[in-house]
């Protein structure tokens, strides 16, 4: 109602019409004016009210707007809100004041919500076959935020698609919006070396195998046997993606040897750079020498193979005389001609050690324990490689 009135009254201004007073109707002077209004001042006087019941328009502020209760006149209040993601700082409304101002000061609109960010969730990778790494790969993150379509998202860690190492491996995400909100994700890769039980190398050899870490999943392992060893079984294993080994464990058995040969050195070929020699002689099985001595070779057997030791026995005298390597019997020539060779007598007790290469090391005329038959060939005969085989697999033996 009163806006309608302000207008009317604005009306009779401008087109100047006014009401007539007493002394107009009289018939009084024409030229007085101590009783007429002055248009002029009335107008002025017009104006002020209207300013003084009316503020300007108030100015949009960035990422927000505001309602007002009855528009810009006097008693209106104008309410602010921000666009989702950002926040009022300063006034949350403002009121038109007689004399045609606001109260307070214009708001803004800030951005103080962070942006939202998802990493993938964390993952068991199992290492390729014969490797220690596996490759990973997965899609990166997508962020979000409600104030900001532009989003600076940053890796911390190894790039998709690139080699990872056994064990946890931390993939950090970092997102920034533009008001410099921050938010952060994390997964973690995991990568499993699959891992067989370590293998033994066989007594009398030794393993070969593919990879440095010679039980991982996909490696590879060769079975060798020294020399004057045979292997039996399977020559390679494979570990396999269920931690178990294909196949069974080779073994290293004594060479096979040919005792029906017509010469002493068609038989010792077959030992040349393979295997040493313990040729035992005696007068016949009843010395008292030779039985103390068997008594201790037999528990010596195992000791005897670790050192790639064979013993031959020459027992007794033409036409009786016996020669025989284990069961094995030999013939009356090579049991000639290998006493001509290492000059070893009929008559009493002896004892010779042939080494690989054919050569007699050492002579021994009396029965000789284990002990030190061991610690003479160790000392004296095996070279640096054999003494650490023979520390591994000692073990093996009582009679070590």
């Amino acid at each position: 109602m009163a806006g309608t009135l302000l207008l009317f009254l604005f009306f009779l201004h401008l087109t100047g019409v006014r009401g007539t007073t007493e002394e107009e109707e009289g018939g009084g002077d024409a030229g007085g004016g101590d009783g007429a209004e002055d248009p002029v001042d009335a107008a002025d006087a017009l104006r002020l009210d209207y300013t003084e019941m009316r503020c300007s328009v108030l100015p949009l502020i960035p990422h927000g707007r505001y309602s007002c209760t009855q528009g810009f006149v006097v008693d209106s209040r104008c309410d602010f809100t921000c666009a989702p993601g950002r926040r009022i700082e300063g006034e949350h409304s403002r009121t038109c004041r007689h004399g045609g101002t606001w109260s307070g000061v214009q708001p803004i609109c800030s951005d103080t919500e962070p942006p939202k960010i998802r990493c993938p969730r964390s993952k068991i990778k199992v290492a390729e076959a014969g490797k220690l790494t596996a490759r990973v790969t997965w899609d990166a993150p997508v962020a979000t935020d409600t104030a900001d379509k532009t989003l600076d998202v940053i890796l911390v860690g190894q790039e998709p698609g690139t080699d990872f190492k056994e064990g946890p491996n931390i993939v950090r995400y970092k997102v920034y919006d533009q008001a410099r909100n921050r938010a952060a994700c994390k997964f973690i890769i995991r990568v499993e070396v699959r891992r067989c039980p370590a293998l033994s190398p066989p007594m009398h050899g030794s393993l070969t195998c593919s990879s440095s870490d010679d039980a991982i999943y996909g490696s590879t392992c060769d079975y060798l046997c020294d020399a004057a060893y045979e292997r039996r079984g399977e020559p390679t294993r494979v570990c396999q993606f269920d931690r178990s080994w294909s196949a069974e464990p080779a073994l290293c058995v004594p060479m096979a040897i040919e005792p029906n040969v017509q010469t002493a050195s068609a038989l010792l070929r077959q030992f040349f750079q393979k295997r040493r020699l313990l040729i035992l002689s005696a007068p016949d099985v009843t010395d008292p020498e030779y039985q103390l001595q068997n008594v201790m070779i037999q528990k010596a057997e195992c000791g005897l193979e670790l050192r790639h030791v064979t013993l031959i026995e020459l027992l007794g005298s033409p036409p009786d005389e016996t020669g025989r390597i284990k069961e094995n019997n030999l013939t009356s020539a090579v049991i000639d001609e290998l006493r001509m060779t290492f000059r070893i007598s009929r008559q009493y007790f002896s004892m010779v050690l042939v080494d690989k290469m054919g050569l007699d090391r050492e002579r021994f005329i009396n029965p000789l324990p284990s002990e030190e038959l061991f610690s003479y060939i160790d000392s004296f005969v095996l070279d640096e490689d054999e003494r650490e085989k023979l520390d591994l697999h000692s073990e093996f033996c009582s009679d070590f």
